[in-house]
């Protein structure tokens, strides 16, 4: 036999990696098993689930009225509809008193005024073919009775000088500072003649109303003392006109014009709420 030939009949030696099974010899298990292919319906970025069970989707949560309990969604739907009422009844109710004359403002028009009066007053006197072209100032003084008996007179208050200071740089001026005198000297004014005298009962009227505000603004300025009495007030208005634009050849007089009224006697119900005289006899 040739070398060669015992060589061929031996069998190769062990290479030094791991032996490959003899064919036929199924490979046993692996001690860990391979992992799960993830579901289709998995959600990206989620835990799997521990059960194989895909994981539900989390509902996501309510925002707005519908986060509210039962209670406080009803108390809301209420007060929207409590809103929406009202301004309906609002814009009405103006209409009404712009629109003209008609059945339902003459069988309501007490109702209207008193809706609209005075907090939202229409006027069109911004867009009349005059409009005002001039400022009016207020003026007041007071005649004082002091606590020993004598009398002095205090010197002109410009009550409208106060409320344009007062509205001067405040973003929300309330509507006493704005249009409180305002309103009742054009009142006064329209309820009586040039001679300062009274058409019927709305001249009476606006004879009140202003003369309370002046005690209410003069007690303010502090000019009373203590122990002392206002007995009576004097009103007058100085009225100029605005003047012209540059480019404007109208000529207007800047000469200002005072309407002074008489002197008024000063009433209880005129003084301010708990500072009216009491009635002799009352020792509270």
């Amino acid at each position: 036999m040739d070398a060669n030939d015992n060589n061929a009949n031996e069998s190769p030696p062990p290479s030094s990696g791991a032996a490959s099974p003899p064919s036929g010899v199924v490979p046993p298990p692996s001690s860990s098993p391979p992992p799960s292919p993830a579901p289709s319906d998995a959600i990206p970025g989620a835990p799997p689930a521990a059960t194989g069970i895909p994981a539900v989707p989390a509902s996501p949560p309510r925002g707005g009225i519908a986060a509210l309990s039962l209670r406080c969604q009803v108390a809301g739907v209420l007060a929207l509809v409590l809103i929406a009422v009202t301004a309906c009844v609002h814009v009405g109710m103006l209409f009404l008193h712009v629109a003209p004359s008609n059945t339902v403002t003459k069988q309501h028009g007490q109702a209207i005024d008193d809706w609209v009066y005075p907090e939202f007053e229409q006027n069109w006197k911004l867009f009349a073919p005059n409009p005002m072209q001039q400022n009016i100032a207020v003026q007041a003084r007071a005649q004082i009775r002091t606590a020993g008996g004598t009398n002095r007179t205090t010197g002109w208050y410009d009550l409208s000088a106060r409320d344009g200071a007062a509205i001067d740089g405040n973003l929300l001026p309330s509507h006493t500072q704005q249009n409180e005198l305002r309103r009742a000297w054009d009142f006064y004014v329209g309820a009586h003649d040039s001679q300062n005298r009274p058409r019927g009962l709305r001249g009476q009227l606006s004879e009140n109303y202003i003369r309370r505000i002046v005690v209410m603004r003069v007690e303010r300025e502090e000019a009373v003392g203590p122990g002392a009495t206002i007995e009576r007030v004097q009103v007058r208005s100085r009225t100029t006109n605005v003047p012209p634009p540059e480019w404007s050849d109208e000529k207007v007089s800047s000469k200002p014009v005072l309407r002074q009224l008489p002197w008024w006697s000063v009433t209880p119900d005129d003084m301010p709420l708990g500072k009216a005289s009491k009635p002799e006899g009352d020792a509270r």
